[in-house]
């Protein structure tokens, strides 16, 4: 017996199927991260309307917590102290980096407050600031307060505040404890 081909066994592929037709418009494409103009421009009016920006809500010295953020508060600058860097710790194709501790606080304690670069400049002793989103950073177990990028520091008319410097929240030592 020959193995012969047969007709059954074989697919010519000049005999394909014609595409399929569809009926009806094509289906609706997904939205990716950027809707088209129109839809955003929509999204925007609806939102303008209903949402109003909330007020800040100030919080007091004596309320921040290890590990918190998003703070707002109104703190009187006590003391500045720069911290010298260690030569050679920062790479030579950076920019240097200049960093200070500011004593800050208001009428129920005081914090150590880390300025970085533009932000020594503001904090000059005797100078009342508003720190919006600022965060607390935990340094050798103890609190620090800090304004990243996503944070804002205004310099405000002088307040008569009298700062509470016996009650230092950054003399305080945490330690992290696993709980299981």
């Amino acid at each position: 017996m020959s193995s012969a081909p047969t007709a059954s066994n074989t697919t010519d592929n000049s005999q394909q199927r014609p595409p399929r037709q569809r009926n009806g418009p094509p289906p609706p494409r997904r939205q990716g991260r950027n809707p088209p103009p129109q839809t955003r421009a929509r999204y925007q009016q609806t939102t303008q309307g209903l949402q109003e920006k909330k007020k800040p809500v100030f919080v007091k010295v004596d309320q921040l917590k290890p590990g918190t953020s998003g703070h707002t508060l109104t703190v009187k600058v006590v003391d500045q102290n720069p911290v010298t860097q260690k030569p050679g710790a920062a790479s030579s194709h950076l920019r240097p980096v200049r960093i200070a501790e500011c004593l800050v606080g208001d009428e129920t304690a005081s914090i150590l407050f880390t300025a970085r670069n533009d932000q020594v400049d503001l904090m000059k002793p005797g100078t009342t600031v508003n720190l919006r989103n600022a965060k607390i950073d935990m340094f050798k177990g103890s609190m620090r307060l800090a304004v990243d990028k996503w944070g804002r520091i205004e310099v405000t008319e002088p307040a008569d505040i009298t700062v509470k410097e016996d009650n230092n929240l950054s003399l305080v030592e945490y330690e992290l404890v696993n709980v299981e």
